[in-house]
């Protein structure tokens, strides 16, 4: 069943990298008490994500901030070394954090996983934009495909704030 507003996010462990190395963060630590958006990506460094969806969250991140939103996140089925060099690439750091679900758990649990075997992705995340407040889901953006960025984009969020 895939996740929809209203509904509470699953319990979850991503992991991240700081300063002082990977780090585990829960959906609860993420969410509690707190107004999130949370955005995925098929895979870091692919085509739409890099040079679209996660760069759309970077342009606007002072104005999230600014209505509100504690943490702005990005979700991935990639690992935390991967998107950790990617949010260095980007210049990410201190504006969107990068959460790995490398074996697809939250992803799955959320319902918004897709079979990327036929790119060489295995199993991949939906590009998908929602807004949590205190784990519940208050907005959920689906995208209809792959390459397709049109409703998960920052400015979609911000529209609706």
């Amino acid at each position: 069943m895939t996740i929809a507003s209203g509904h509470k996010l699953p319990d979850a462990t991503f992991k991240t990298r700081t300063e002082d190395g990977v780090t585990e963060i829960t959906t609860e630590a993420l969410t509690a008490g707190k107004k999130v958006v949370i955005f995925a990506v098929p895979g870091a460094f692919t085509p739409t994500c890099h040079a679209r969806h996660l760069p759309s969250y970077l342009d606007k991140a002072d104005q999230l901030k600014a209505k509100g939103i504690d943490t702005i996140a990005c979700v991935a089925v990639n690992d935390v070394f991967v998107l950790d060099a990617w949010s260095k690439q980007q210049n990410a750091a201190g504006k969107v954090l990068m959460l790995s679900d490398g074996n697809a758990t939250f992803t799955k649990a959320i319902g918004l996983d897709f079979d990327g075997s036929g790119f060489g992705l295995g199993t991949r995340s939906k590009r998908y934009s929602m807004l949590v407040e205190d784990g519940i889901v208050k907005e959920l953006n689906i995208e209809d495909a792959p390459g397709v960025m049109e409703v998960s984009d920052a400015q979609t969020i911000l529209d609706k704030l």
